[in-house]
């Protein structure tokens, strides 16, 4: 009889677990995939379609972004009224009044996008720093509405419908705080190890992006550290940066070392500080495949094999810009090695060391993948120079032999380890 009663008992108990229901989201389907285009620093720049027009736009995804936007001359190419100005929204470079077109649809591929309220602002710089027409941004109010998947290895973004959804395997779940943008908490070690609050922002074509007041008041880096001036561009116009480097950067389980950094006077608290130091921008997220699902408050990263692409430690002064499809420098900073080759702002760049037809991304690469001595051959008044301009490596804060890395380096280290382990990146002087 005590046996009929316990296996009764374990039938109830097994009975009830089966019994138990749960309301759940129905499973996540993908609605469209479309391929991106990358910009120095790993930004996303894909084609869509606005309202009705044939031609299709060019627009940044950005995670910086609180909501969508288009460029003031591509509304006026289209015939579209400019609206009035109506709010004030801030950017890297200043604050600016904006107003706003309504209701309008974006397609992407046969995915149609509805009721969006795009504000109206002048990406000139922008169009210029990258070398093709930018269009608009595109932010929350569409990073909102779907999952979003990034795929850096095939360059194809795909986006879901939201609901439940089975991540992959070996990749780490990070839990940002969204209001619009989304922060995130993490850790970086220099001088000091310290907590770091940033923004998740794969809008920025950059690693790390540091308020002078973090820099200050947190005292993690090193007080010895070089910092090297150098100019930046975002919303609002250019602004002037210091680059330097600090000692490690966590991302989830993930550790890089030696990683570049950019320091800035956040005049507008475009950071949010105190209760935020930063951003971290997608020259280290696109080292991972990310899925960005706004809705559950979820980032999923998983390393791809850039994980271990080194870093760009090169400090030239020049900043190029396409003006009428010619490769100008912008302002140089003083003392920069720029500065000391006799470049001059407003040059137009032909060649460097000897190697003609570039495009802009390329001369950009080419200044950024040598060290020391290089030619830059430029077009001044219609007199063609040759600058010698030795290029710094602002690890050991001098320049050294030309050189890049070798292939066999690159492919020497292991680009991952799954699951949380001792992930890291170890960038050396080389």
């Amino acid at each position: 009889m005590k046996y009929i009663f316990t296996g009764l008992l374990l039938v109830c108990i097994f009975t009830r677990c089966f019994a138990q229901e749960e309301f759940v989201d129905p499973p996540s389907r993908q609605l469209t995939k479309i391929r991106f285009t990358q910009f120095t620093g790993g930004v996303v720049v894909f084609k869509a379609l606005l309202d009705d027009f044939k031609d299709s736009l060019c627009f940044v995804l950005d995670t910086g972004s609180g909501g969508i936007s288009l460029d003031s001359a591509t509304v006026m190419e289209l015939g579209l009224p400019q609206p009035p100005p109506e709010r004030m929204i801030r950017g890297i470079g200043g604050t600016v009044k904006v107003g706003f077109l309504k209701n309008r649809k974006l397609t992407i591929n046969d995915l149609v996008i509805d009721s969006l309220n795009f504000h109206v602002i002048d990406y000139e710089i922008l169009s210029a720093l990258y070398g093709q027409k930018i269009d608009g941004i595109m932010g929350y109010a569409v990073l909102s509405r779907y999952i979003v998947k990034l795929d850096y290895e095939k360059q194809e973004m795909s986006f879901w419908s939201n609901g439940t959804i089975k991540y992959p395997r070996g990749g780490h779940i990070m839990r940002p705080e969204i209001n619009r943008l989304p922060y995130l908490g993490t850790e970086i070690k220099d001088a000091r190890e310290r907590k770091f609050n940033y923004l998740f922002d794969i809008g920025a074509g950059l690693t790390v992006l540091f308020s002078e007041d973090y820099i200050q008041d947190s005292a993690f880096l090193k007080s010895k550290r070089k910092k090297y001036l150098k100019q930046g561009e975002g919303m609002g116009g250019k602004v002037q940066f210091h680059l330097s480097v600090m000692r490690e950067l966590k991302i989830g389980p993930y550790k890089f070392k030696n990683v570049p950094i950019n320091i800035f006077d956040d005049e507008y608290n475009i950071t949010a500080y105190p209760g935020y130091g930063g951003l971290v921008g997608n020259d280290i997220f696109r080292r991972f495949n990310c899925i960005l699902n706004y809705r559950a408050r979820q980032v999923h990263i998983i390393p791809n094999k850039f994980f271990t692409d080194p870093f760009d430690y090169a400090y030239s002064g020049v900043e190029l810009y396409s003006v009428d499809n010619m490769a100008v420098i912008g302002d140089i900073p003083k003392g920069s090695p720029a500065d000391v080759a006799g470049l001059k702002a407003g040059d137009e760049v032909l060649a460097v060391n000897k190697k003609f037809g570039m495009t802009l991304n390329d001369l950009k690469l080419a200044l950024q993948s040598t060290y020391g001595p290089i030619d830059v051959i430029v077009k001044r008044n219609d007199t063609l120079l040759v600058k010698k301009m030795r290029v710094i490596n602002i690890l050991n804060g001098k320049a050294i032999p030309n050189q890049t890395l070798s292939k066999d380096f690159r492919d020497g280290i292991k680009i991952y380890i799954r699951n949380g382990g001792d992930n890291f990146l170890q960038n050396r002087d080389y």
